[in-house]
């Protein structure tokens, strides 16, 4: 049985009134990109929510878009507030053809948050000790996939490289009073990223504890590079622990065995960057066969002028693995 598992941040969903480009100009760019996943298992980032009177919010653009496509019928699971409704912002989803046997999210449950004093606020008085806290959960699902065999999926959406915000020191949303209140903010984004990273290392960990040999996926977007701490974190290495305990816990990453010169699924400046990953574990190793990053239209959203009206689509590019469980 061949399996293709994608990941894709579809770059703020939503319908609200008086949006540019409007929903229906976002469908016609992004229903296609969906179609040609040809995915059996989706996640996706950047999935807000819609409010109807008297319902629930939920992820209704969504919904809107996979409607009369081979993804209509697929089981669909979000990341969900303590009302049991989605997130107004930002939710994680996972669309299966495959059925949903549990969920979990996890925000600061297995890491605490840090304790941090900020030292570049202005006034001076507003320095003062914060919790810092993850802005958004890591999504854990597990699918039956038939024949005996179940999966464990985690989404994840990473914090984004912009600085988090520090007191008195922004002129405008794109100006900065002074460079240290750059660089703090910055740290403190940084904190964010590595601490989930550390929980979702955390969360594998015990999941290879209770199963040795767990078919696991790892996907989304890491806003991180390859080298750097958080997906170094979350593969959890032998060549950087040093302990060959920990080689059948390693994670793999898919992206190996895509052409270097086709590695990426963001540009930033005309910088190409890889910060969509999917990792998986040995177990699902021995079925993996290809990769495919479609990256053929993406654009540099960073450049001048490059409003989403111009480009309608997602600035990220869909990543998807192929595995052949017979």
């Amino acid at each position: 049985m061949k399996l293709r598992i994608a990941t894709f941040n579809m770059e703020n969903l939503d319908d609200k009134p008086g949006d540019k480009p409007t929903l229906d100009q976002r469908i016609a760019v992004l229903r296609p990109q969906l179609i040609r996943l040809r995915a059996d298992i989706i996640c996706l980032q950047e999935i807000h929510g819609q409010e109807t009177p008297g319902q629930p919010r939920d992820v209704l653009a969504l919904k809107k878009i996979v409607a009369n496509t081979m993804y209509t019928n697929f089981h669909l699971s979000s990341t969900k507030t303590s009302a049991n409704e989605v997130y107004d912002e930002r939710n994680l989803v996972v669309l299966s053809r495959f059925p949903i046997l549990s969920t979990a999210q996890y925000n600061n449950t297995l890491v605490p948050g840090p304790k941090y004093q900020t030292v570049t606020a202005l006034p001076a008085t507003e320095n003062k000790v914060k919790d810092i806290k993850w802005e958004r959960p890591i999504f854990h699902v597990q699918l039956d996939l038939g024949g005996g065999k179940k999966m464990h999926l985690v989404n994840l959406h990473l914090k984004s490289r912009l600085p988090a915000e520090i007191p008195g020191q922004k002129v405008d949303q794109y100006t900065w009073k002074t460079s240290a209140g750059w660089a703090e903010g910055s740290f403190i984004a940084s904190m964010k990223r590595v601490g989930q990273a550390l929980e979702t290392r955390i969360l594998l960990d015990n999941l290879f504890a209770a199963e040795p040999n767990a078919m696991i996926v790892v996907a989304g977007d890491f806003n991180a590079h390859p080298d750097e701490v958080p997906v170094e974190a979350i593969r959890g290495a032998v060549v950087n622990t040093d302990n060959p305990a920990s080689y059948f816990s390693e994670m793999i990453p898919c992206e190996h065995t895509i052409p270097e010169t086709s590695r990426y699924t963001f540009i930033h400046r005309g910088n190409k960057r890889m910060l969509d990953h999917m990792l998986i574990s040995r177990e699902m190793l021995k079925y993996y066969r290809t990769s495919e990053i479609h990256n053929e239209t993406l654009n540099d959203e960073s450049i001048s002028f490059a409003t989403d009206l111009k480009f309608p689509e997602s600035d990220h590019a869909p990543f998807i693995a192929e595995f052949d469980l017979d």
